[in-house]
């Protein structure tokens, strides 16, 4: 088999077989495959496309080439969520105690965030003494006892996806549908999950902008999870304006523990409320969606969603009385008022501009190497459709420095306000099964 016909097929809108498309990823794993050969192979895949089945070959060949996560010794149907990202992205820190109250169990692993925030494993980390370095037996020990724990990626997880992403970033091939997919599922699959919800954003602050993008990436991901034997799922929500409030590791940990408390915003409560619901069914830990929501509604209501919460971050090292204190987090030095300057309503929040805003304060990394403030970021106090006065705060800066003004300035670029009437954004446009 050479690495030249396979080019050659793909280019020609044929179909590879399983056994071309393992040849392809173990022979480029192992370097013996060069790099402008399988530049070659994505250019072609970007115009040519993949049938169902190569997709779902491709992503099993890139999960096979590295570790993968036995979960087995977990009791019951384990359930994944995966956010294809935005700004303000809070879900999982109220999604992993949250569904573990009502007895799902969630094996989470997670990484950390490289962009506007930290990932999930930044943000816990602004829990004082909370560690994600415990061996497999503890995670799982941990899970059959408290239904929850997060441990880091495995540095060994899909090696040909890292190889294969970092060429296509640099072969203008990132956009591909197949590609992006097989990339996201390979990692969930790897992962060890049963189940998996997804939660896809569209939006002017996401990775695809378009709707109808959103939902091709979402389709052809349930489309290689159920053709791999997992039950999946996916989601489509807004992210035309940061979720939440809060973007910002510290900010983030205090607005998830008001969420579980239900004094959270709006759209982030029921955007978690949506994926748990789908989370607590595809466990068959309800007969129905509608009956899954309301448990998690009872678990909030009640302070069972808290106190798991509590019982997650004792277990894990961390400090839990910031549950019941929130200054207990890491706390910025300064804070400034960012104020409106007319009256009107908010028409639009650029949401990839106030993540940079918040990426310039130090809460994400711009490189691998950047060190992260756990302290800063922002809060915004006006969403889309809320009406302004001026002089009003839209946006309070959380800072370690005293010079904010690119940070102010970038703020003010992001919002517009208008006298005009403004149609408030749907949070969710489509269930894709």
């Amino acid at each position: 088999m050479r690495m030249v016909d396979l080019i050659a097929k793909k280019r020609d809108g044929r179909e590879l077989t399983k056994q071309e498309i393992n040849f392809m990823i173990q022979e480029y794993t192992k370097g013996e495959i060069p790099d402008y050969q399988m530049s070659a192979f994505a250019m072609a895949v970007f115009f040519r496309d993949m049938t169902p089945d190569e997709r779902a070959n491709l992503t099993m060949a890139m999960v096979e080439s590295g570790d993968q996560i036995d979960l087995s010794e977990i009791e019951g149907i384990k359930v994944d969520k995966h956010s294809t990202g935005g700004v303000g992205d809070t879900t999982t820190l109220v999604l992993a105690p949250l569904v573990a109250a009502v007895g799902v169990p969630v094996a989470k692993m997670s990484g950390r965030g490289l962009g506007h925030t930290g990932g999930t494993i930044d943000k816990l980390e602004a829990v004082p003494g909370f560690h994600v370095e415990i061996d497999n037996n503890e995670f799982n020990e941990l899970v059959n006892r408290n239904k929850v724990a997060v441990i880091g990626q495995s540095g060994n997880l899909t090696p040909a996806d890292k190889k294969l992403y970092g060429l296509r970033d640099v072969t203008a091939t990132v956009e591909s549908i197949p590609m992006i997919a097989s990339s996201i599922m390979s990692k969930k699959i790897a992962a060890g999950a049963d189940a998996i919800v997804l939660d896809v954003k569209t939006g002017s602050g996401a990775f695809m902008k378009k709707l109808e993008d959103s939902k091709e990436l979402a389709r052809s991901m349930v489309e290689i999870g159920n053709n791999l034997g997992r039950k999946t799922m996916a989601i489509i929500s807004d992210m035309n304006q940061p979720l939440g409030f809060a973007i910002g590791n510290a900010l983030e940990v205090k607005e998830a523990i008001d969420t579980l408390k239900g004094q959270g915003p709006n759209d982030l409560q029921e955007l978690c409320l949506v994926l748990g619901s789908q989370m607590v069914y595809l466990a068959e830990k309800s007969s129905s969606v509608e009956e899954a929501r309301k448990m998690l509604e009872e678990a909030i209501s009640s302070g069972k969603a808290l106190e798991k919460f509590k019982q997650f971050l004792e277990a894990q090292g961390g400090d839990a009385s910031v549950v019941d204190n929130p200054l207990n987090l890491p706390t910025a030095k300064y804070t400034f008022e960012v104020e409106a300057k007319e009256d009107g309503i908010v028409s639009e929040i650029v949401a990839n501009d106030i993540g940079t805003a918040a990426m310039i304060l130090g809460a994400g990394r711009a490189t691998k190497e950047s060190e992260i403030d756990l302290a800063v970021g922002l809060v915004l106090h006006k969403k889309i459709g809320d009406s302004v006065k001026k002089g009003e705060p839209l946006v309070t800066i959380h800072s370690n420095k005293e010079e904010v003004e690119d940070v102010i300035e970038r703020i003010y670029e992001s919002y517009t306000i208008t006298q005009d009437k403004v149609k408030i954004p749907t949070l969710i446009y489509d269930h894709i099964q």
